[in-house]
């Protein structure tokens, strides 16, 4: 393998790259016209236009990977997250043309891409599942009977997606057909397929998840769990590694399950088993998700392991290049995903460019990112700017670090999550560990940030107006109101 194309964009494209480069591999960038003038292109050894700046014409278009194969000669294909990087059919068509996907198998794929199917291999191995359907529901009635059964309130879930969409809490009987109806809708527009499955609502849910490594002569690990509960529409923002709940024997217990649930479908290469967890610590399969994780830098900060390049040495033909029983936890990591959104606003996105940028450093500190300053935010893809972690000794200081770094973070010209990051890190009930996927619903509102927002506005404002008036101000005029005005004025001029 001397030259792999990377089928992705932004941070994850350039973290890719890096690992590769470290290995003597050469790299291949595919790009939009809206990514002609990205980190990731300029990094790689080689780039190709594959299409224009809508994903669905660009890096969603499999033939187009695999003609910038062709064309470049590139052995293999690492797709990151996102775009093909789940895609049975793209991974199909990749083995069909003689090339390598740096990433488990179709049929790996396929099983667990389903919400239904992956419950049922993972249930030949006892794993503990959530009480509720084993199979879809289309029969309403049949349903509402299930659900009666089950006990509320429960929940409607798509089989074939996830992200929140297709995903109902239903609290009563009544409620039952109204929900049912909505939700087949929603997953049907989301994912082509309208199958929903109930089950058993678990009110105040930890999400946990386990990293596994699998490799093609039978050794499956784990690298211990990530806390993703700190979420917003059903998504992550912000994670941990490790857990600040776990005991050592429910850490061992998800392990084990984990690497069943892995070796139910033969599975090779890096990916995440996800549980959900309630306030009793007992935990119960969620899904499977056949990829590299956006938040693997925490797992890479408390092991050692780059895992990078253990899924390229896996694609390779090699055995995982370490034994579970040579794996320990060593220090607390937080990653924190820096997106360009306005939490004030119900975290709806932002656009623009970035003005200021300048990245913390120091010790502990690790930023992915795949922006400068200058660059626009395009409108056409995800929002995150970029990945920031830190690292410490223990859980408090890796959460000191990421509060320091945060405020080493200098980015203007759009909103970002940098604020809303802070407010958790300093909150008591993510410090005590004391928190569960509705932290945003329980603890955030809009005007916990608009103190420091304002605050920061007439610093900025009180700068920016001497570099960019350089006019006496009225001798009876505030200057804090009028630098504010001007820089206000400004910033909407520009």
């Amino acid at each position: 393998m001397q030259k792999i194309l990377v089928a992705n964009r932004g941070e994850i494209a350039l973290r890719i790259m890096r690992s590769a480069r470290e290995m003597g591999i050469k790299t291949v960038a595919v790009y939009s016209e809206a990514d002609r003038d990205a980190l990731h292109v300029r990094y790689a050894d080689e780039a190709v236009l594959i299409g224009p700046p809508p994903s669905g014409q660009s890096y969603l278009v499999g033939q187009n990977i695999i003609a910038a194969c062709r064309q470049t000669g590139a052995e293999a294909i690492h797709p990151g997250y996102g775009f093909l990087s789940e895609n049975a059919a793209f991974a199909r068509l990749v083995r069909e043309e003689g090339l390598i996907l740096i990433g488990p198998s179709p049929e790996a794929m396929e099983v667990m891409g389903n919400k239904l199917s992956a419950k049922a291999v993972a249930l030949q191995y006892n794993i503990p599942m959530v009480p509720g359907t084993e199979q879809a529901i289309t029969d309403v009635s049949d349903a509402k009977k299930r659900a009666i059964e089950v006990g509320f309130p429960i929940l409607i879930k798509a089989a074939a997606g996830g992200g929140g969409k297709g995903m109902r809490i239903v609290n009563s009987a009544a409620d039952f057909e109204e929900q049912m109806q909505l939700a087949v809708s929603e997953a049907t527009s989301a994912f082509g397929d309208g199958s929903v499955f109930i089950e058993r609502y678990v009110a105040s849910p930890k999400h946990i998840e386990i990293q596994v490594l699998g490799d093609s002569h039978g050794n499956i690990v784990h690298l211990f769990e990530r806390d993703c509960s700190v979420q917003r529409r059903h998504q992550k923002v912000v994670e941990e590694a490790p857990s600040a709940i776990l005991t050592p024997a429910i850490r061992e217990q998800m392990g084990k399950c984990a690497v069943d649930v892995a070796r139910s479908v033969n599975y090779t290469g890096a990916g995440t088993v996800e549980f959900i967890m309630d306030d009793q610590l007992n935990f119960y399969f969620l899904e499977m998700n056949t990829r590299l994780q956006v938040e693997h830098p925490v797992t890479e900060l408390i092991t050692g392991i780059d895992l990078v390049k253990e899924q390229i040495r896996i694609a390779r033909g090699e055995a995982i290049s370490f034994k579970q029983e040579e794996l320990t936890i060593r220090g607390y990591a937080v990653e924190l995903r820096v997106y360009a959104e306005d939490p004030a606003n119900n975290f709806l996105p932002d656009i623009g460019k970035l003005q200021t940028y300048v990245t913390p450093h120091g010790p502990g500190v690790r930023v992915d990112d795949g922006f400068e300053q200058g660059m626009e935010i395009p409108i056409y893809y995800d929002p995150m700017i970029a990945k920031l972690i830190t690292y410490g000794d223990n859980r408090q200081e890796a959460i000191n670090r990421m509060v320091r770094a945060i405020d080493e973070y200098k980015i203007t010209g759009i909103t970002t999550t940098l604020g809303f990051g802070k407010f958790v890190m300093q909150h008591e009930a993510f410090i005590s560990g004391n928190f569960d996927t509705h932290f945003v619903q329980k603890y955030f509102t809009p005007g916990v940030l608009q103190h420091d927002n304002e605050e920061e506005a007439l610093i900025a404002a009180m700068v920016m107006d001497k570099l960019l008036s350089g006019k006496k101000t009225a001798p009876n005029a505030p200057a804090v109101e009028v630098a504010s005005s001007n820089w206000f004025k400004n910033r909407k001029q520009n």
